[in-house]
């Protein structure tokens, strides 16, 4: 149930910065000052509920020890609650659809979409969903097009994690035989499947261009994913794929914001520092205005704890910083409803205590999905 209410004594995070204002909210929707009832959340601040454009964190509640729980909705409940534990109102949830199998391949895939679906009437974030496809599987092109129909999935990646240099040389990728035992697959035979794939990949520019024909008459949002030059940017844009997600070269970020393609960085680079694989600084390419939106990544306190970093740094100020995890991803998913707390805006905020920074109550369409301690007391008193 969506809660009506006039929050008071907080300041609002508003795109020119802190503002003591009130905060009026009803039926899901950031309302104009009126008469309500009232609670007293002085001594906290209200930011816009942040938006999680690329997410893949939730797979480790769906891992248990010895591999996928077989109550997927059980797991994906839980993920929900740490979403709204970090601030988090709209997720975007990336799962994979790739050859590696497992929780990656295509059964599982469609196990989490179906659990989801079960799911999103019992939860208040709004989990949404990003089909991560490896351009390799050429023969499951098809079955891409039917999915996005069926599932109703908003958002497509393409990905290419094949080891061409090592297959190239014909030598197998290190732990592959691990890896291959742990999703039940022969690795002999896994080995064989991924070489034909490789040696297929003379294949994949025409098949891409007859696949991403096809979607563009469906109402899908295309991206890829680490681009590391000019030039595979500008292949893609012309494909209309537009999105460039954890471009690894500040070449390749350049040229997305030059064909004026949306740029998203892993928030968890910004937080340690660098990229853990030696790719481009994700603060680096920010403070050169080459982000449009942070994503969690793996790690979905990343997001809130990068916003900060780079405010506290003076690269932005803290409505341009937070803007990074709100409006700007909101933008990126064409959510024209949420991002900032205007009026007519889904009533998405998050309530922090400015000292410590925590998490102490993540309202999604004015619904409560995460409270704790003298900020639930106030609600509730």
């Amino acid at each position: 149930m969506s809660l009506d209410l006039r929050l008071v004594g907080a300041e609002v995070l508003q795109p020119g910065g802190l503002e003591d204002a009130p905060l009026r909210m009803a039926e899901g929707l950031v309302q104009e000052d009126s008469p309500g009832r009232e609670i007293d959340i002085s001594g906290y601040i209200i930011l816009p509920g942040i938006v999680d454009v690329h997410g893949d964190a939730f797979e480790k509640h769906l891992a248990p020890r010895r591999g996928a729980m077989k109550d997927v909705d059980q797991g994906l409940i839980a993920a929900e609650a740490e979403l709204a534990g970090n601030g988090i109102t709209t997720a975007t949830l990336a799962q994979f659809y790739s050859w590696e199998g497992g929780m990656r391949g295509a059964t599982f895939a469609a196990r989490v979409f179906e659990g989801l679906n079960m799911i999103r009437p019992r939860v208040g974030t709004d989990l949404r969903t990003q089909l991560r496809f490896e351009v390799s599987m050429v023969a499951d092109y098809d079955t891409v097009v039917d999915w996005i129909t069926h599932y109703e999935i908003p958002y497509l990646v393409f990905n290419d994690h094949l080891p061409h240099d090592l297959l190239a040389k014909g030598k197998t990728p290190p732990g592959h035989v691990g890896k291959s035992l742990r999703i039940g697959k022969n690795p002999d035979k896994h080995l064989e499947d991924i070489m034909a794939l490789h040696a297929g990949m003379d294949r994949v520019p025409a098949a891409l261009d007859d696949l991403c024909e096809k979607l563009a008459h469906l109402p899908v949002r295309l991206g890829s994913h680490d681009e590391a030059t000019a030039e595979a940017r500008d292949t893609w844009r012309m494909r209309g794929v537009h999105i460039s997600e954890f471009p690894e070269t500040q070449e390749a970020a350049e040229a997305a914001k030059a064909g004026d393609d949306p740029v998203i960085l892993g928030a968890p680079n910004v937080v340690r520092g660098g990229s853990h694989k030696g790719n481009a600084s994700a603060l680096e390419l920010i403070m050169l205005g080459l982000c449009d939106a942070l994503a969690s990544d793996y790690h979905y306190p990343s997001l809130k704890r990068a916003a900060f970093l780079v405010a506290d740094g003076g690269v932005m100020d803290l409505g341009a910083a937070w803007g990074l995890i709100s409006a700007g991803p909101a933008q990126v998913l064409g959510l024209e409803d949420r991002g900032v707390l205007r009026p007519g805006k889904r009533a998405d905020l998050v309530v922090l205590d400015p000292e410590s920074r925590d998490v102490c109550a993540t309202l999604s369409a004015g619904r409560v999905t995460y409270m704790k301690g003298d900020v639930a007391a106030r609600f509730v008193g």
